[in-house]
């Protein structure tokens, strides 16, 4: 598991810790979130049928940014508590934003008072050797949100940077 890290500009609030880990598998990949704290101070959205959905990162969601080693395209996968998903593929930087086809993207949650585990089985066709983000946000209670990453780059939260990929994943 990799720690995320907390951005500078965001209160700590209930959520004191978050890892992650991914693995690349002949499918696609695995991962795995974890959240330690006050789970009952955040928002959690309620299990639905599973189905692509847009606009997830909206409340909390965990997501994974893929990119190929040397490349500039990336895809961008959304996975929310409620088992609903979204998979984006771009060209550059923002730009080329597209639906990203996936075989299939199961998702598993679980929760207590004291953590969050959510897990993530998707097949779908990514290249390796491949730059890998692992992102979280976090909805407080209150509305306000807390966003963790593996890094960031200067500024304000930015997941779509090539500086949050800082894992280099391959079978």
């Amino acid at each position: 598991m990799h720690p995320l890290m907390l951005h500078v500009a965001c209160d700590l609030g209930p959520i004191r810790a978050v890892t992650a880990s991914v693995a690349a598998t002949p499918e696609g990949c695995q991962a795995e979130f974890r959240l330690d704290g006050q789970v009952q101070g955040i928002v959690i959205p309620a299990a639905t049928t599973p189905a692509r959905c847009d606009n997830l990162w909206q409340t909390t969601c965990f997501e994974i940014f893929w990119q190929p080693l040397g490349g500039t395209g990336y895809r961008e996968f959304n996975l929310s508590p409620s088992g609903q998903w979204a998979a984006y593929d771009f060209d550059s930087f923002r730009t080329g934003m597209r639906d990203a086809p996936a075989e299939a993207i199961s998702i598993a949650c679980s929760h207590h008072a004291g953590g969050l585990v959510l897990t993530a089985s998707i097949a779908a066709d990514l290249p390796d050797p491949a730059q890998v983000a692992l992102n979280a946000i976090i909805e407080h209670a209150d509305g306000t949100k807390q966003y963790w990453a593996l890094a960031f780059p200067p500024g304000r939260p930015e997941f779509h940077s090539e500086a949050n990929r800082a894992l280099i994943v391959e079978r």
